[in-house]
């Protein structure tokens, strides 16, 4: 099956991609952002079944997520039907105890530790994706002292529940080029590294992805409002394309992820159905070539990974 069969099937969000040689739709959910409902749990589960609803069957989420807040949820909502949805985690960080925000917990153990964390969590046996999330590299908290783990000895960590059955697939997020360079004979299926429209540093990685068949999930996709990263919506151009095609800026930063390379699948957040149901609808936003050529041509705008650290700090 070709490229443009997968991503041309339009009867899943955004059409048909692959994540770890399962076909899943190309814009699925990310969880992130059900903390915010966390005085409101039967919300936070009739958000997720919606979503499946509408045809998302992939959902990236972390334990350390609302502290499993996040997984509890979807364990809940997802109770008997995790074979039709597929679960991509993470690893790598903690929950302060005691407090707020995250720390490193990037050491074999600790890896193991929060993927059977997970497993519980989300009352599955096995997670299909489990992102290594590395802090050597990218934006946001950096490892220092034991937390500094070679990536060698934590991809034999991973590998090694992979063979044991505890996950499927292994993915990285926040890694350099060279990292994923060697990270590929473990059998790397998926990478999450800040990118969008405005922020596109990491194009050789995308193509190298794409090279070897790697799902290629961007986070941060239309940028954000922390301090220290372009907004995708604030372009001119993304304003423009929008206006013409009678949809919103951020479908239209969306519609473009999806159009640049067929290995990208999308996982927007939100806590809000109506948003929800907006992030899916990009998937049925064609930006003809014209449009494209002028998004292109917008240059990509530098990071300020100080203005972000010191706004999460």
């Amino acid at each position: 099956m070709t490229d443009d069969t997968i991503t041309d099937d339009r009867s899943r969000p955004g059409g048909v991609g692959e994540l770890a040689g399962r076909r899943v739709a190309r814009i699925g959910f990310g969880a992130m952002q059900l903390e915010r409902l966390r005085g409101d749990r039967p919300a936070a589960i009739a958000l997720v079944r919606r979503a499946t609803e509408l045809g998302v069957d992939h959902i990236d989420t972390a334990e350390f997520y609302g502290d499993g807040f996040v997984n509890g949820v979807l364990g809940e909502a997802l109770a008997g039907h995790d074979g039709d949805v597929q679960f991509v985690s993470k690893v790598g960080a903690e929950v302060v105890p005691g407090g707020h925000g995250l720390r490193p917990a990037q050491r074999p153990e600790q890896l193991r530790a929060a993927v059977e964390a997970n497993l519980r969590s989300l009352g599955v046996e096995r997670i299909p994706v489990v992102n290594l999330r590395r802090m050597d590299s990218g934006i946001g908290i950096r490892a220092d002292g034991d937390q500094v783990v070679p990536l060698d000895d934590q991809l034999e960590a991973m590998v090694a529940m992979r063979d044991d059955g505890m996950i499927d697939g292994i993915g990285l997020s926040s890694v350099a080029i060279d990292g994923l360079r060697r990270a590929l004979p473990a059998g790397v299926v998926c990478v999450q590294n800040a990118y969008s429209l405005v922020a596109r540093d990491d194009e050789d990685m995308l193509a190298l992805c794409q090279a070897h068949g790697i799902a290629w999930v961007p986070y941060f996709p239309l940028g954000s409002a922390f301090a220290g990263l372009p907004k995708v919506t604030d372009e001119p151009e993304v304003i423009s394309a929008a206006e013409a095609l009678g949809v919103t800026a951020s479908q239209v930063g969306l519609a473009w992820l999806l159009q640049h390379a067929p290995n990208v699948l999308l996982i927007p957040g939100t806590a809000d159905a109506g948003h929800l149901e907006a992030n899916l609808a990009a998937g049925s936003v064609v930006l003809d070539a014209e449009t494209l050529a002028r998004l292109d041509a917008i240059p990509t705008r530098e990071l300020d990974v100080a203005a972000f650290r010191a706004r999460q700090g």
